[in-house]
């Protein structure tokens, strides 16, 4: 099976990448200056795209990027340094930092930046990017704490300052920010002793935080599992978008987050931050000239499918997310009907009172997007309680659905004639006898088709559960393009198992309801 199933995902994908692949180039790479040890203690860079007046002189000019559109990440004081130390550039805002480089590589953005941790990795990771210098500016990096949590914090700050003084914190400095491959992962031991902490972080920014083989590792994903081992406490790390990260520490589904954190005044006021964990800074870095050279579309082809799908085991991800999804689906689509049986109730009373609270409800869930409902519901409702985004999510679809069944309901008992119900009273059934009798079966079936729709839809919304910290089909594949930095092949693979896992549903629908609809069995005899 483990053979199989990237196999089979590959010949799907095989077929739109027919249509629209094109192969990466290969780099004859510009001479650039080499780098001295301290560029790679740590900081911030800037990637320019293209960049002549840079590529003329090795050195960063703010006076070159004047006009120039670059990639920020939301949430980050990108935005802030870009308008003190580059005045008249653009700007234009992206969720993670995979999506700043590939836009970047696309020639979306001008430039973007980046942090020099990864300087010795650089070459690697981005063959057609270089690095300039000198800093633009420097800043101390820290863990981000609820300002609920002091003592936890100041336990942190204890436990910082003991692993800089047993040398520890140097061989994790070694071996995340001076190896230019991804190292592995120690082996720490994992209490449950003392309870659980909640480490949120983003699981796409190489060197800080990534996933690797299936699990979150990294520097700051080490320093939180070693801290939890010196609290005795099991860790559990939860992974979310950049922006997300200070809401869910402010609102409790987190005790600590880490994710590259710049200290800054403005976040001061809403959480509290550690002692700092490294020193950051801003470079500069402009794409090298090159030669392109192309691999060829099955060479290329090859290269994807091994980075995306192999390495690693990454199709085991692309299956586990799409049972999250499948399960989320199938749990909300469950508690949708159930509410909207209920909505459908209400709606038809002729109470002025019931009929109002139903209207109310239809008119308001309808109208509110889902993303927006879902957000509301983990970072507000449930804030401070101890149930799972995926529960959250169940919920959150499961309430919203029931305003599109209970309509689907309600419109399909209008349609019957109200002769039959008369009939079937003066033949002596009760009212709720002539419903259930005479009226649901022939409802249920006039809806079917519109229910079953209504079913695939909620499966394909839910895409939208990564913003609560829930690793689904569309999470996964974000987290396979973070490590991979390839922009088209996670994508239409997501886009195809999306697709495929639709189809197959609605092809089981439509097997059921010929086989119960009596109309469409006497229509083919």
């Amino acid at each position: 099976m483990s053979k199989k199933f990237p196999l089979l995902i590959f010949i799907i994908t095989l077929l739109l990448l027919l249509a629209g692949c094109t192969g990466d180039q290969a780099e004859q790479a510009m001479p650039s200056r080499q780098l001295s040890p301290e560029d790679f203690i740590g900081g911030t860079s800037l990637v320019m795209y293209d960049s002549k007046a840079a590529q003329a002189a090795w050195e960063f000019n703010p006076s070159d990027f004047t006009g120039k559109t670059f990639a920020i990440l939301t949430g980050t004081p990108w935005d802030t340094i870009l308008e003190e130390h580059i005045p008249g550039a653009k700007q234009a805002h992206f969720n993670s930092i995979p999506e700043t480089i590939l836009s970047l590589k696309q020639g979306k953005v001008d430039a973007t930046f980046t942090s020099t941790a990864l300087a010795k990795k650089f070459g690697n990771m981005y063959p057609e990017l270089t690095l300039l210098y000198p800093p633009v500016t420097e800043s101390e990096v820290a863990l981000v704490f609820g300002k609920e949590h002091a003592v936890l914090r100041e336990s942190f700050n204890i436990f910082l300052r003991e692993i800089h003084e047993n040398g520890v914190y140097d061989e994790m400095t070694k071996r995340w920010l001076e190896s230019p491959e991804p190292p592995e992962m120690p082996a720490i031991e994992n209490y449950a002793a003392s309870g659980t902490l909640v480490f949120a972080t983003t699981g796409n920014s190489d060197v800080y935080s990534f996933i690797q083989n299936g699990s979150p590792t990294g520097f700051e994903v080490e320093i939180a599992l070693r801290f939890a081992a010196y609290m005795k406490m099991e860790l559990e790390i939860i992974l979310m978008d950049f922006p997300a990260l200070i809401p869910a520490v402010q609102s409790g589904k987190a005790e600590f987050a880490g994710a590259r954190f710049a200290v800054t005044e403005e976040r001061k006021q809403a959480v509290d931050f550690s002692d700092p964990i490294l020193k950051d800074g801003i470079v500069v870095a402009v794409r090298k000239e090159t030669a392109a050279v192309s691999p060829g579309f099955w060479q290329n082809l090859k290269v994807s499918y091994e980075r995306n799908l192999v390495q690693e085991s990454r199709w085991k991800m692309i299956v586990d997310g799409l049972k999250v999804s499948l399960m989320i689906t199938i749990f909300a689509f469950a508690l949708a009907t159930l509410l909207g049986f209920g909505v459908c109730g209400l709606r038809m009373s002729k109470n002025k009172l019931l009929n109002a609270i139903g209207s109310l409800y239809v008119h308001v869930l309808r109208g509110t997007p889902i993303v927006v409902l879902l957000m509301i519901a983990f970072y507000v409702i449930f804030a401070k309680s101890s149930i799972s985004g995926t529960a959250v999510a169940i919920i959150a679809f499961g309430v919203n659905g029931a305003a599109f069944i209970g309509e689907i309901l309600r419109s399909a008992i209008l349609t019957i004639d109200k002769g039959q119900i008369e009939a079937a009273r003066s033949m002596g059934f009760s009212k709720a006898g002539a419903f259930f009798t005479v009226t649901l079966p022939q409802a249920v079936r006039v809806a079917f088709p519109t229910y079953m729709s209504e079913f695939v839809s909620t499966f394909k919304m839910t895409a939208v559960v990564g913003y609560i910290a829930i690793v689904d089909l569309t999470k996964a594949g974000d987290i396979i393009r973070s490590r991979t930095y390839d922009a088209f092949f996670p994508l239409i693979m997501v886009a195809l198992v999306y697709l495929a896992a639709a189809s197959l549903m609605i092809w089981l629908f439509n097997l059921i309801n010929n086989k119960t609809n009596k109309r469409l069995r006497r229509a083919k005899l």
